[in-house]
């Protein structure tokens, strides 16, 4: 936590661990109020309860004080969305096609493959459509998830920040094998890419990804 394969990694934790916490705070604050009241106001006998009539410290505490942190919830959460939506200029350009029940990678050089390989560093776009169903491109390491809609284009931007290979999953429901519409994200160093980018392998054609 806090460290991962993706740059955003970081910001997805904190937003998670930032609401988590306030609201185990809130839980244990509210809890404790309750069971302070229950002891303090449980009936006495000769005991006449009177009404509070509204008390504007009060008010203006339980007003200003959620909307602060539903706000500072938003603008955390708003920052990370940001950087997985944005990507730039130099970004490495790679076609995503879902269809039941398998990943394929279009590369800008014609190179077709079922795994996605990526260089370290280098800033990533995935344009993305599915050819059947709707599906969701999910990568629990990097903290990614997008839908991946029928007839409708869509993208996503990551960069990798570590070697590695990372499980892809599809996250929406799209028939009989969806549990098995798995791949694999390879990051590879920058020389270890180019030697594969730049390798003529034998194109892979759609009925044999889906073999």
């Amino acid at each position: 936590m806090f460290s991962g394969p993706t740059s955003h990694v970081e910001n997805v934790d904190f937003v998670f661990l930032y609401i988590v916490g306030i609201s185990v705070i809130l839980l244990l604050g509210i809890t404790a109020a309750m069971v302070f009241f229950v002891f303090k106001y449980h009936r006495k006998k000769g005991h006449k309860p009177v009404d509070i009539h509204g008390s504007i410290l009060l008010e203006t505490i339980w007003i200003v004080v959620p909307t602060i942190l539903v706000l500072s919830m938003f603008y955390f959460g708003y920052i990370g969305y940001e950087e997985l939506r944005s990507y730039p200029d130099e970004s490495m350009k790679v076609n995503v096609t879902a269809r039941m029940w398998q990943w394929e990678f279009n590369y800008e050089n014609g190179k077709r493959t079922d795994t996605l390989y990526v260089p370290l560093g280098q800033p990533i776009k995935l344009e993305m459509l599915s050819m059947d169903v709707n599906h969701s491109f999910y990568v629990p390491a990097f903290r990614i998830k997008e839908d991946v809609i029928a007839g409708k284009n869509n993208y996503l931007g990551f960069t990798p920040a570590k070697v590695g290979e990372y499980d892809i999953a599809c996250a929406e429901y799209c028939g009989l094998k969806h549990s098995m519409m798995y791949s694999k994200v390879v990051v590879m160093t920058k020389t270890e890419f180019d030697n594969w980018y730049n390798t003529a392998d034998e194109v892979k054609e759609a009925a044999e990804i889906a073999k």
